[in-house]
């Protein structure tokens, strides 16, 4: 039995259903308030049969809160993918973030202490890596550096690969897989799903570069990791890194609207200078934090060679997997 947590995001259903077509037993963790219906509907893109691999689904509410909750969902269960998490850069989501993420996976880990699991795998992000290689190239050797500020999303995610070490160097076979932002279809209001409405609502972009990945490939890659055996490593998962404009014009221009025009220094100058005077005021002003905007502004040149040697793996073009995607979301919509 393998369980797979955060199986209504993006990632977790695209890999529970991956397994399912491997003949694998899958038991889904989910909230009391998840939409599991929205996940079955969503397999309709992945799978010419996709009401027949989700009935096969063992879903169980699971509270990461409670230590015998996790341990009931653990029954039995011998391989472990750890989605689920909470991605937000709002400063206002810090606490959430840290409970959920952190104090999470720590209550997972040790559940899995005195369980049938044997493998591992996390989902971490590029979010945690800091500096570059001889190269100019941020890799799997681009430790997290504590003196740099970061958002509250990296340190969740820097804290949780801790306790995952920690897990490691205590016995369990584990594996980090670092992705880029995951292009995917449905779960189109949370995360990464939120791409689409997002490149749809605003006729504006930042200057800077993001590195994506398709789900799929996110999917086959930490399953043939979990295969081969393969531990006690961490893999960066990008297939290319793209300037923001790039996509946000691929999407509106296939949605019938006009490119975006990118915001200015001085317009995200200004609205840095709003969030530091009137943050305290009008919260939604506090995304317009120093940290957010270096990210969103930034063109960092992130390495995916490791991953390629190890697997020999061939990533979906990132416009490819938009246009995919894209597709989907469209004919949701409709």
């Amino acid at each position: 039995m393998v369980l797979v947590t955060g199986a209504t995001g993006i990632l977790g259903r695209v890999i529970a259903l991956e397994l399912l077509k491997r003949g694998k037993s899958v038991r889904a963790t989910k909230r009391s308030t998840s939409n599991i219906d929205e996940v079955r509907k969503s397999f309709h893109f992945y799978t010419d049969q996709p009401d027949d691999f989700f009935n096969k689904i063992e879903w169980v509410e699971v509270d990461f809160g409670d230590i015998n909750s996790l341990q009931n969902a653990l029954n039995g269960v011998t391989e472990v993918y750890h989605c689920a998490g909470k991605v937000s850069f709002h400063p206002d989501d810090r606490r959430t973030m840290y409970h959920t993420n952190i104090e999470g996976t720590r209550r997972l880990l040790f559940a899995c202490e005195v369980s049938s699991v044997t493998k591992f795998c996390f989902v971490s992000s590029t979010a945690v890596l800091d500096g570059v290689d001889e190269n100019g190239e941020v890799t799997e050797d681009s430790n997290y550096n504590s003196k740099l500020a970061h958002s509250s999303y990296a340190k969740s995610k820097h804290f949780s690969e801790m306790e995952v070490w920690r897990a490691s160097a205590e016995g369990l076979n584990t594996v980090i897989i670092n992705p880029g932002v995951i292009i995917g279809s449905g779960n189109w209001q949370s995360s990464s799903g939120e791409i689409f409405d997002a490149f749809s609502k605003y006729p504006y972009a930042m200057s800077g570069s993001t590195a994506y990945i398709d789900v799929r490939d996110v999917s086959e890659i930490a399953i043939s990791l979990m295969e081969k055996n393969i531990f006690g490593e961490r893999f960066i998962l990008i297939s290319e890194s793209r300037k923001i404009v790039e996509v946000a014009n691929f999407v509106r221009e296939r949605l019938g609207k006009s490119k975006a025009k990118i915001l200015s220094k001085g317009i995200l100058t200004a609205g840095y200078v709003l969030n530091k005077l009137f943050g305290w005021l009008f919260p939604q002003l506090r995304i317009m934090s120093k940290v957010n905007l270096e990210t969103v502004t930034s063109h960092q040149i992130i390495s995916n060679k490791k991953i390629k040697e190890e697997l020999d793996y061939q990533f979906i073009p990132v416009f490819e997997s938009i246009d995919f995607h894209l597709k989907n979301y469209i004919s949701a919509k409709k």
